[in-house]
């Protein structure tokens, strides 16, 4: 019955964050869409919002919802829960406050969300592609929190995460650089 449980586990973890990747650049495109003609603007903006309530209400709320039903479920019936205070279960503290942060993450898409459906755009496409970003960051630590466990220390990890998260906001300066080339 575990491996089934872990396997829903992974399962509504994959489907969350591919709906966390993938809405704000809707998020983008809907912004960009406010540059386009009032024909256009009007067309373009009425597909975002039906593509972005499909996948948000469709797709990513269950997910989290089902995600979080099932890693406690998958913690407990593993025996996870039993290390979680113990230097052993370090890495699954860290992870959990990763997981914490990665729904607070999911609450401000969701106020995206709701301020584009009203037709409000608090943010420029330049912030929501850097915004974007961010559920990649979560992904890297989480899943490598998971698969390393103790095999890494604290400070390397670290050392890498933000190696990883500069490596990531200079690609997007870059790709910022070669658009505006075009």
């Amino acid at each position: 019955m575990y491996s089934y449980i872990k396997a829903l586990h992974i399962i509504f973890v994959v489907t969350w964050f591919a709906g966390m990747f993938y809405m704000p650049r809707l998020f983008v495109y809907n912004t960009e869409a406010g540059e386009k003609n009032e024909a256009e603007r009007n067309v373009l903006r009425a597909q975002f919002k039906m593509m972005m309530k499909r996948l948000w209400v469709g797709i990513t709320w269950p997910s989290a919802v089902l995600t979080l039903v099932f890693g406690p479920w998958v913690m407990v019936n593993g025996g996870w829960d039993k290390m979680l205070f113990s230097p052993d279960g370090q890495w699954l503290l860290i992870k959990l406050v990763f997981v914490v942060l990665l729904y607070v993450y999911h609450f401000t898409l969701n106020n995206i969300y709701k301020q584009q459906m009203k037709d409000v755009y608090k943010y420029t496409s330049q912030q929501l592609r850097i915004w974007n970003e961010v559920a990649t960051i979560f992904l890297v630590a989480i899943v490598m929190l998971a698969v390393v466990k103790q095999s890494i220390s604290f400070v390397w990890g670290l050392v890498g995460l933000v190696a990883f998260i500069i490596l990531l906001m200079s690609a997007i300066k870059i790709y910022k650089a070669v658009r505006a080339k075009k």
